[in-house]
């Protein structure tokens, strides 16, 4: 078998990750995720022209300088979103693997 052909046998057959199951429940998310969500309008409308990973130092900062008070509700948030995983999960998981549609 010529070496090239190997090689490119060798990237189609490769399994690397298993699939990820699109029913699966979707992680919840953080405290600054939620407040990154809800400001990164904000910033671009402030920055015009802005490049994307400058959106991000600039939430980033923003966060930073937040006070255990300001952060309070984002956290509040999370906890429930991760509340919401867990619950998710657990029923998901004993669900099993019934293909059935619970609908």
């Amino acid at each position: 078998m010529p070496k090239e052909k190997r090689g490119s046998t060798a990237k189609t057959t490769r399994t690397g990750k298993k699939k990820k199951d699109p029913n699966a429940p979707k992680r919840g998310l953080s405290a600054y995720m939620f407040f990154a969500n809800e400001q990164r309008e904000n910033v671009r409308t402030e920055n015009p022209g802005i490049a994307f990973g400058q959106v991000g130092k600039v939430l980033g900062e923003r966060w930073k300088a937040l006070s255990d008070k300001q952060r309070a509700p984002y956290e509040a948030k999370a906890a429930a979103d991760k509340q919401r995983y867990e619950d998710e999960k657990k029923a998901y998981q004993a669900g099993g693997d019934d293909d059935e549609d619970d609908d």
